[in-house]
């Protein structure tokens, strides 16, 4: 039996994911890792640590299947990573992560510029802190020490195959979220790179999401026990890990919209042409081949109802119990509300500085409405999000994935705030699942395996006439309070 390994490196864990020939999945593991925070705004990475999660996830799903050898390994990836490395390939920097900060003040004072806006329409990436092009610019004018010492400047999967195959390449979904690519040719901008004072040779060559890599003959993987089940194997680079949950949940039609929450939110469409937005307040990241990846992403996802649960209830009830206390509410919350921009927040206001605010408490509020309100604030993000892709596209149907999914609650309160049917999928792993649709690609396999879709759920067009008043709302509010968010 043939079967076939998704890889898709998270900002938490890596998970390898086995997939049967008819797509269904038959192992799974997942290894975790930390965040670090030396210092306030930081956010990083070890990227050996995580190289380690990588062939360990591989040799226990491998073992696991003991009988059988994969046929190919394909990699999805957290995008915005960014570390610095020396001549014989060792960091210099930890991995600077999506959710990393210092760069905010330089992404700020640049996005309201020109050249910021320029720079915005040739890639696709807004400019905010997340992205590696803002943060070379903080380690230019903070370190320069390593910013003149780096041999190369890359992203996470790139490391992981620098180690495993000694060359430098970066898929073009990856690195069309750099903020160095640019989105119209698929190369390097050569106006950006001079603006960020490094040269093309710093960066890895990109390819096609279907480049693929054999373990070499006499390298050290090449003995590494954990390794022999795929010496043959095809490693397949794939994309980024928001463009694969497209095309692993199936959301790829001209009217699907993909919503994933888990500890952060997304919210992404797939198009046939370059779209970037005169406010600067969507992305745009391609896919493959002539598609595109247009959308934005919340810092603030299921990571507000943990920090509720822990930090402000400091309850021991499970999350399923909030969601019961929170079902007893009605829609709106009896009018309180609550702007959840606890990490500051990406898509579609790009406000590193952006804070979480309960508005409206009154006597008769009780921990059920503050449990109810802050899901409802999570899905206002959201919906902030797609409402700025409506503008541009007709939305039929939503695909949700991500842990939100476990909750009826939830999925009903997002399906009543768009007015629109809900498809739950059923592809749990949806970005390794599209790291396995590339690389059956890249190997020249035709599969015709079909979305798979566990529940729907229909709007109630009295609740989403409640959430679009409090929504409005929430916008004001925002509005109102951001310039007094930049002092605290």
């Amino acid at each position: 039996m043939n079967y076939y390994i998704g890889i898709d490196i998270g900002t938490t864990s890596t998970k390898a994911v086995a997939f049967s020939e008819n797509g269904d999945i038959i192992a799974k593991e997942s290894i975790g890792y930390d965040i670090k925070h030396p210092q306030p705004n930081y956010s990083e990475q070890d990227p050996n640590e995580i190289f380690e999660a990588v062939i360990n996830s591989i040799h226990k799903i491998t073992t696991t299947l003991d009988n059988y050898i994969p046929l190919l390994i394909s990699f999805s990836a957290a995008m915005h990573s960014m570390l610095a490395i020396d001549k014989n390939g060792m960091p210099l920097t930890n991995c600077i992560i999506w959710a990393d900060n210092r760069a905010s003040e330089i992404a700020e004072q640049l996005r309201e510029t020109e050249t910021g806006n320029v720079f915005y329409h040739k890639t696709g990436v807004p400019i905010h802190a997340m992205s590696p092009f803002c943060k070379l610019l903080w380690l230019k004018k903070n370190n320069a020490e390593v910013f003149e010492a780096a041999y190369k400047f890359i992203g996470i999967k790139e490391y992981v195959f620098y180690r495993l195959f000694g060359n430098y390449k970066v898929d073009t979904p990856i690195a069309s979220a750099t903020g160095l690519l640019n989105i119209h040719t698929l190369q390097w901008d050569k106006d950006i790179l001079d603006y960020t004072g490094i040269q093309p040779k710093q960066l890895s060559e990109p390819v096609t999401g279907i480049y693929k890599e054999n373990i070499l003959a006499g390298s050290n993987y090449a003995v590494d026990k954990r390794l022999q089940r795929v010496i043959a194997t095809a490693f397949i680079i794939g994309g980024s890990d928001g463009a694969l949950a497209n095309l692993g949940s199936g959301a790829i039609g001209e009217h699907a919209m993909a919503i994933t929450i888990g500890t952060s939110s997304a919210v992404r469409m797939v198009t046939s042409a370059v779209y970037t937005d005169k406010q600067m307040r969507i992305f745009c990241y391609h896919l493959a081949n002539s598609s595109y990846i247009i959308g934005g992403a919340s810092s603030n996802g299921a990571v507000v109802l943990q920090w509720l649960k822990d930090s402000l209830l400091q309850t021991t009830d499970t999350h399923d119990e909030l969601f019961e206390q929170a079902a007893k509410i009605d829609a709106g919350s009896n009018g309180l509300l609550f702007i959840p921009y606890i990490l500051g927040e990406r898509a579609p206001v790009w406000n590193s500085n952006a804070k979480g605010v309960f508005f409206g408490l009154d006597i008769i509020h009780t921990r059920a409405h503050l449990i109810r309100s802050t899901i409802e604030g999570i899905v206002y993000c959201v919906y902030s999000i797609g409402k700025v892709l409506m503008e541009k596209k007709t939305v039929t149907e939503i695909h949700a994935t991500g842990g939100f999914t476990q909750s009826n609650l939830w999925l009903q309160i997002l399906c009543d705030m768009f007015n629109c049917t809900v498809f739950v999928s059923g592809a749990v792993e949806s970005s390794a699942l599209g790291a396995v649709k590339i690389g059956l690609d890249s190997m020249g396999i035709k599969k015709e395996w079909k979305p798979k879709m566990t529940d729907t759920y229909q709007p109630n067009l009295l609740q989403h006439q409640v959430y679009i008043e409090q929504f409005e709302k929430f916008e004001r509010i925002y509005c109102i309070l951001k310039n007094e968010m930049k002092q605290l």
